[in-house]
């Protein structure tokens, strides 16, 4: 049996696209399915049948996986001990999580961790919508919501915090506030609820209901900048509002709110040496950016400073 030929239906198996497959192993997509039929040939059996979603495992294909993927784990680590260490890191891991904690929090590291092994190549998935694991949409995913099911481990990352954030210009033209209940006077940005993608982002459910919304948005960078330029309030991670100058936070108790990111990867990949080191080193850049995503309460800005 060509071990070639399982390469390219591990990688299909585990991106579910013939399109994703054929970028991470730098072919085109065209290869990918010609080495796929030719291992079909050589087992006498289909592995993957087309759906509108990708390419889905058969029954076959599923039987066939735990095997490669034991293969693969025995041929890493004999390339460990013969070709050197490094060898071990060879491949790509995708990670996907929610948009401003991939691009405030694990972009600056990430790059630097990829720079430190060669053969490693890190994709992330930064976006406003739900990376889903089952689907294989990434290789580690961090949520809001913890996988309750499926073949996965399954972690706690961290705790963060979000507050209720202004411009200083709004804040000097406004009523201050300094209970929930002034919300009702003032201008909020929030999202979309028809298009949330979680349910731990509704925070307005949790406090008193604003008399409107100047802006909703699925985007928590296009909230940000519209609060920046002054068109109202908006419950923003500390994370990546503390950061901006532009930004001042209000924090009455009932306006701080607590949040939670877990981490999961399919049980299949957990011996991979690329994914346990790239598994590791997330929890290590939360453990350096604790005071950022769980910052000390500050002094309570209740509406402009006299």
């Amino acid at each position: 049996m060509d071990w070639d030929n399982l390469r390219y239906f591990l990688e299909l198996a585990r991106t579910g696209k013939l399109v994703t497959a054929a970028r991470r192993l730098r072919v085109d997509q065209a290869t990918v399915s010609r080495r796929v039929q030719a291992l079909e040939k050589e087992v006498s059996a289909t592995l993957f049948v087309r759906t509108p979603a990708g390419m889905e495992m058969t029954d076959a294909g599923q039987l066939l996986l735990a095997d490669v993927q034991a293969m693969e784990v025995a041929a890493l680590r004999i390339e460990g001990v013969t070709g050197g260490a490094e060898d071990q890191f060879a491949g790509t891991v995708r990670v996907g999580t929610t948009e401003g904690f991939g691009s405030a929090i694990l972009a600056p590291h990430l790059g630097t961790f990829a720079g430190q092994h060669a053969s490693l190549s890190i994709e992330l998935v930064a976006v406003s919508a739900v990376v889903n694991i089952s689907r294989r949409e990434a290789d580690i995913v961090i949520s809001l919501e913890r996988p309750n099911r499926g073949p996965f481990v399954v972690t706690k990352l961290c705790d963060y915090v979000l507050r209720l954030y202004g411009s200083e210009a709004y804040l000097s033209k406004h009523s201050p506030i300094e209970t929930a209940a002034d919300l009702k006077q003032h201008a909020l940005i929030g999202y979309l609820d028809d298009l949330l993608y979680s349910k731990q982002l509704q925070f307005v459910s949790e406090i008193d209901p604003p008399e409107r919304f100047t802006l909703r948005s699925t985007s928590v960078v296009a909230q940000l900048n519209a609060a920046a330029a002054g068109a109202g309030l908006c419950v923003l991670p500390a994370f990546l509002a503390d950061r901006d100058p532009r930004l001042k936070a209000l924090i009455p108790d009932k306006l701080v709110f607590q949040r939670t990111f877990w981490m999961s990867m399919p049980e299949e990949v957990r011996q991979l040496p690329r994914m346990r080191a790239t598994w590791a080193f997330l929890r290590e850049v939360v453990a350096q950016e604790r005071g950022c995503l769980m910052p000390p309460p500050k002094e309570i800005l209740a509406g402009p400073e006299r």
